[in-house]
């Protein structure tokens, strides 16, 4: 597989007055990989993937995304947040069509391909379980439903790249382990790379094929940890013993971070 991110002791502060966010902080994430970073609230978890979109800069170090230096918003990425962020005036079916009218290039060909577009939004939205609910607002779907449709918005142009900052972190736990599911065979499916943020460390390791754990603030890699159960993983997976040591064996790295050593 080939690399496509590469951050190389990245060090990052807001303000000139702030303490550093991040300090000579390095990971590499192959083409097809899904990687979970976990760790502390406030360690820079959230601002790797704002480094690697290009939403911000680093001061020291390299961010790269194909091979390439992040000079600006890089457009292989689809991102997911916690909150889904959809548009209240627009239904299902158009929020999740949105980034095929502002992302090149299919922009320019929007009008021309509308009905192809749709076509493949409906197929994306079925997959995901939302088959129906097409022509709906987003106050009338449930958080896991709005949650399914930020996927398919987030994945509808392709992006090779998927970065999620706690997507189901903040649904009740039968829906997030149900979306644990949607999330693993659409990567399964289309292979895209995933660098998911949680705290949910069942979560990381029911998704990851690699889990970053992050120290306290200023962040670093502390520790890196393989996770070499087979796929595909189901619920039941969570509970076997293989799957728990791997589990507690981040809690114990994540408690080291905690007090800062």
């Amino acid at each position: 597989m080939q690399t496509l991110v590469d951050l190389d002791k990245v060090s990052l502060s807001y303000t000139p007055e702030d303490s550093l966010v991040l300090a000579e902080t390095s990971l590499r994430i192959q083409e097809g990989e899904f990687v979970a970073i976990v760790g502390p609230s406030g360690c820079g978890k959230s601002t790797i993937l704002k480094l690697i979109s290009g939403l911000i800069s680093s001061q020291t170090g390299d961010v790269l995304v194909e091979g390439k230096a992040v000079k600006g918003a890089v457009k292989i990425v689809g991102l997911a947040f916690q909150n889904p962020t959809l548009l209240p005036w627009r239904t299902t079916l158009d929020n999740v069509l949105l980034p095929l009218e502002v992302v090149e290039p299919h922009r320019f060909q929007f009008k021309a391909k509308k009905q192809e577009y749709i076509k493949k939004a409906k197929a994306l939205l079925n997959r995901v379980g939302l088959s129906g609910a097409e022509e709906k607002f987003p106050w009338e779907l449930s958080g896991g439903m709005q949650q399914r449709a930020n996927l398919c918005r987030a994945l509808i142009h392709e992006p090779k790249l998927l970065l999620l900052d706690e997507p189901f972190g903040a649904l009740d736990a039968f829906t997030r382990e149900e979306l644990w599911g949607v999330l693993r065979d659409l990567w399964q499916l289309q292979k895209f790379t995933v660098v998911l943020v949680t705290h949910d460390l069942q979560e990381s390791v029911f998704l990851a094929d690699t889990v970053y754990v992050m120290s306290a603030r200023p962040g670093r890699i502390l520790f890196t940890k393989a996770v070499d159960l087979p796929r595909p993983r189901t619920l039941e997976h969570i509970f076997e013993e293989s799957f728990v040591a791997i589990v507690h064996e981040l809690r114990e790295h994540i408690s080291i971070a905690r007090q800062g050593t």
